[in-house]
């Protein structure tokens, strides 16, 4: 009579590190494992693998898929075949697992290497020996572990270093450099949106047309790498290691007063794709002082899709509040007409009004100077605080991470100092401009404004309007000086003195 055909499930595990120590692959591991069900007038029904690839999460979805099959066909099954008990499990959970597989549905576990027998002293031998990996596979992360933490102690990043930068292996030691292409496409990154008045959707359209690539298998840089590349402290010199940022030896590739230009235009808030002109707490509802959202709305037609953009309050929906709702084309009309309240039509009143535009928004010297000295004065006691805190890290009273931390944001401070006082002098024209300019743009801003990009649009409104509140179905402005004097109408002919 011929003996049926014994049926096996098999395992095959491997570490790339494992595999260059001990010298087994995962065809040398699943070649013993047919070879021994073979020996044994068996076959293996399926073969379950895992790569030296395979993350956590699909090590684990691998293992409960075995388990499960395991369970399912347990009548169907003779054994369970692993190439060593370190391939079957890592840790003694999994380990419990497989005996509790053994013991209560049947299915002998079988390592072709370590051969054991079914009895309790081979139960107990497999125990010790599970109990080795679990504790090899313990040590191994607690080394890594802390090789990660002397690396960020030297300065150095804990994986690898970010988009900018390059690992360069000098004399045995992998050192970071600078990336000699994208290096200047980060520097660009910044210096566009800190200095061209960009927002984010229009910078990687700005990048493009400058022929700068992210990466040659994707050229175009997403909005969020962008929000990300913007907001990676380790372009100032840190590393992030622990929640925390930490200072690195690695070259910045941004200076600290463009960093902290570019997180004062950010706001440091959470970044929205979509910009709409009217929202973002622009306009406040005149019925209930919450700010106007908006809202963007796809309808399909025959012709295809159209797209509306509505503005509403934030309390629409609740109790009594008024149901008022405006596309952007009326509060777009309603705008312009504002716009044309601005406009001198008398090009001979115009020069007057520029004079007393750049009078109006000059202030006193004394009170820049004053601003100055107060912020040279926090400086000081900023490094005052700074070498207080290096002495109780040297002696130990506050831990490693507290110093971290209360370092970080002392050297961020340091730097917005530093940013203050040199600007005291120098915004004090800035503003001026920007008014002067904003005075010669509001004289032509019927054929400008659509044109205009969002960061373009809201810059201008937030120099001619102090605030913008939505009464009803009606934009209600109120004007900054001296616009306000435009807007009520200016009769220049009776001018006097200090005034228009």
């Amino acid at each position: 009579m011929v003996e049926p055909q014994k049926r096996f499930v098999g395992l095959a595990r491997v570490s790339s590190r494992e595999q260059e120590r001990e010298g087994f692959s995962l065809d040398i591991q699943v070649d013993a494992l047919r070879q021994y069900a073979e020996r044994n007038n068996g076959v293996i029904i399926r073969l379950f693998r895992i790569a030296e690839t395979a993350s956590k999460h699909d090590e684990r979805t691998t293992f409960k898929e075995l388990m499960a099959f395991a369970k399912k066909n347990a009548q169907k099954l003779d054994g369970l075949l692993f190439y060593k008990v370190d391939r079957a499990a890592r840790n003694l959970f999994d380990y419990v697992e497989l005996e509790r597989l053994e013991s209560e549905f049947g299915v002998q576990f079988i390592s072709v290497a370590q051969p054991t027998e079914n009895t309790p002293a081979g139960r107990m031998q497999r125990r010790m020996l599970a109990s080795m990996a679990s504790f090899y596979t313990e040590q191994q992360s607690i080394d890594v572990r802390e090789g990660i933490q002397r690396r960020v102690e030297s300065g150095l990043f804990p994986s690898r270093p970010p988009y900018g930068y390059r690992n360069v292996r000098i004399e045995g030691r992998s050192i970071v450099k600078l990336h000699p292409d994208n290096a200047a496409t980060i520097r660009r990154i910044f210096e566009l949106y800190g200095y061209h008045n960009h927002t984010i959707d229009s910078l990687a359209d700005v990048l493009i047309a400058e022929g700068i690539e992210y990466l040659p298998s994707t050229p175009r840089i997403s909005c969020s790498k962008l929000y990300a590349i913007l907001t990676d402290r380790s372009y100032i010199g840190e590393i992030k290691f622990r929640g925390q940022w930490v200072p690195g030896t690695h070259e910045p590739i941004v200076e600290r007063r463009l960093w902290n230009r570019v997180q004062s235009l950010l706001g440091q808030k959470v970044y929205r794709q979509h910009q709409m002109t009217y929202a973002s707490e622009l306009i406040e509802c005149g019925y209930c002082g919450c700010p106007i959202t908006g809202e963007r709305k796809t309808k399909r037609t025959k012709s295809g899709e159209r797209h509306y953009v509505y503005y509403r309050c934030t309390q629409y929906h609740k109790g009594k509040h008024p149901r008022t709702r405006l596309t952007e084309k009326q509060l777009d009309a309603q705008m312009l007409a504002v716009f044309d309240t601005l406009r001198v039509e008398n090009e001979e009143f115009r020069d007057p009004f520029r004079e007393q535009l750049r009078q109006t928004t000059n202030w006193d010297q004394r009170s820049s100077a004053r601003r100055a000295k107060e912020f040279q004065q926090e400086l000081i006691e900023v490094r005052e605080q700074q070498d207080r805190l290096l002495n109780l890290r040297m002696l130990e009273e506050i831990s490693a991470d507290t110093f971290a931390s209360k370092s970080r944001d002392l050297r961020d401070r340091e730097a917005e100092l530093k940013l203050d006082i040199d600007v005291a002098d120098r915004s004090r024209q800035e503003t001026i401009d920007i008014a002067v300019k904003a005075f010669e743009l509001s004289q032509s801003l019927r054929e400008k404004w659509f044109t205009a990009d969002y960061a373009a649009k809201r810059r201008i409104l937030e120099i001619i309007g102090l605030n913008w509140t939505l009464d009803g179905a009606s934009l209600v402005p109120t004007m900054r000086k001296p616009f306000d004097l435009l807007a009520k109408g200016l009769d220049l002919k009776d001018s006097r003195g200090d005034r228009i």
